[in-house]
């Protein structure tokens, strides 16, 4: 029985690692997100010198509130030299107004034109696509979330990202009452999924994921060594796996981000 306990502990070693260096074979462990609900002060240098590279902030939430921490720490992300992101978490509600509200929100925040081409930095959208158990407003609908991101691409000319956990995923967008129409509408968006348990291998109807969040306040059961569940000073922290190298995500960013104007 020992030494069956040893084999099954040395071939758990082989898979983790096995995973492990597929992951870093394609992707870079460069992205955090956070919202108000984490309380202290991030620091934004600290991150950067950890590999860090972007940052993902709730910007708005229901009903129709803004993250009260968001514009502070968009100017100190930037002055570190992060790139910067937002997201709106969606309810039941219009989702043509939550579309203008979050923009709105987001290009009020936006900090004042840089360089000689008078241009503000660009920031990338995404629509947060989760069931709605604490906001008030109820959980917003597949034909909602397909309202919401047309609204953003009639008012951006660019589509937000979409994120959801690998399992709401599946069983949202194949339920009863959901169209083709609305799958193929969906897909026009970049893929940011989550799963805490292993790399995610359900992404229909997309062909892959961008963003894998494989770590959420902390809560993961992959290996600690190969997948951090900190970054800086946030010991609980929520963090996210790119498609592929620090370059190839600065290119991602230019081209999904949106530039206010004004």
């Amino acid at each position: 029985m020992r030494n069956f306990a040893v084999m099954k502990l040395s071939i758990l070693r082989v898979f983790f690692l096995l995973h492990a260096l597929s992951v870093s074979a394609f992707g870079s462990n460069s992205v955090v997100n956070l919202s108000h609900y984490d309380l202290m002060q991030p620091d934004f240098v600290g991150m950067k010198s950890e590999g860090i590279v972007a940052v993902i902030h709730e910007a708005t939430y229901p009903r129709f509130e803004r993250d009260a921490r968001y514009r502070e720490r968009q100017v100190t992300a930037m002055q570190a030299g992060l790139l910067w992101g937002a997201y709106h978490f969606g309810d039941a509600t219009n989702p043509i107004r939550q579309a203008d509200h979050f923009l709105g929100v987001v290009a009020a925040s936006a900090p004042a034109p840089l360089g000689p081409e008078k241009r503000r930095p660009g920031m990338l959208l995404v629509l947060d696509f989760e069931k709605n158990g604490h906001y008030p407003g109820g959980t917003m609908t597949v034909a909602q979330a397909v309202a919401f991101v047309e609204r953003i691409r009639e008012r951006t000319g660019k589509y937000p990202g979409l994120y959801c956990s690998e399992y709401r995923l599946r069983q949202m967008l194949y339920g009863r009452n959901v169209t083709a129409a609305q799958r193929r509408a969906l897909t026009n968006c970049w893929l940011w999924i989550a799963n805490y348990h292993f790399q995610p291998r359900t992404t229909a109807p997309w062909d892959q994921w961008h963003l894998w969040q494989y770590c959420g306040d902390g809560k993961s059961d992959l290996p600690r060594s190969a997948f951090p569940k900190s970054v800086a000073n946030i010991r609980k922290a929520e963090r996210n796996i790119f498609r592929g190298d620090s370059v190839a995500l600065q290119l991602f960013w230019q081209e999904h981000a949106w530039f206010p104007t004004g």
